[in-house]
């Protein structure tokens, strides 16, 4: 049994998840016209992870909607809620929460090997690197890093609309308490409840998959 991208996430955000392939998705109108050009492959890939989207929406008891992609790639949500999609070989993953439980979500899901050689380079700081040089346990941290900071992006741009680098974002982990922080070598974001300069996500690795999960919550 594959790990869940539940495991990670607070409550009042919810999510859906495939194994493998989707045999009964569907894409709508709207959303087909933005992947029609897509190899078959690409096609699955986004049916999949466009009903596990609509999947939470349901959940969250929102009518079905086309979900589309931005400027940027990233999925455009309905009005008053946030989420995120993700997807690996053999996984696909959507959570989503209503703005009153969640300002940003950000989902990754990763292969559990090693990063491909010279990726860890450009992905990576030095104290970042001397951390892993000595990280305990049977994990490739190296990839663990990578979708840490995968899901903070995601978590980041829907709601700043800025870019974020990899040598703009320093993460630490505890390993025991399948968690990480993540400093933001940024200027802080103003505006309204946007105040921050750092983010918390949790991380699970098992059975081949790497899952990682930011939720910014409300200030209450």
């Amino acid at each position: 049994m594959m790990p869940s991208i539940a495991q990670l996430l607070p409550a009042g955000v919810v999510s859906a998840e495939i194994e493998g392939e989707e045999p009964h998705g569907y894409l709508l109108a709207q959303e087909a016209a933005q992947i029609c050009g897509a190899v078959q492959s690409r096609r699955q890939e986004f049916m999949a992870a466009r009903s596990c989207a609509r999947q939470a929406l349901r959940q969250l008891g929102l009518p079905e909607t086309a979900i589309l992609r931005g400027a940027h790639r990233e999925p455009l949500w309905p009005a008053g809620v946030v989420g995120s999609i993700t997807h690996c070989p053999g996984y696909r993953a959507a959570a989503a929460a209503k703005i009153a439980d969640a300002l940003a979500i950000g989902i990754d899901a990763e292969v559990h090997d090693k990063l491909p050689e010279n990726v860890l380079e450009r992905v990576s700081n030095p104290e970042e690197r001397a951390w892993l040089s000595s990280a305990p346990g049977a994990i490739h941290w190296d990839r663990v890093l990578f979708s840490a900071k995968e899901s903070i992006y995601k978590a980041w741009f829907p709601l700043t609309r800025r870019k974020l680098g990899f040598d703009e974002v320093s993460v630490s982990f505890e390993p025991d308490s399948g968690s990480f922080a993540a400093r933001l070598r940024v200027a802080p974001v103003s505006g309204p409840e946007l105040q921050f300069c750092t983010l918390t996500g949790r991380f699970l690795v098992r059975d081949g998959l790497v899952l990682t999960a930011v939720v910014l919550r409300p200030h209450r």
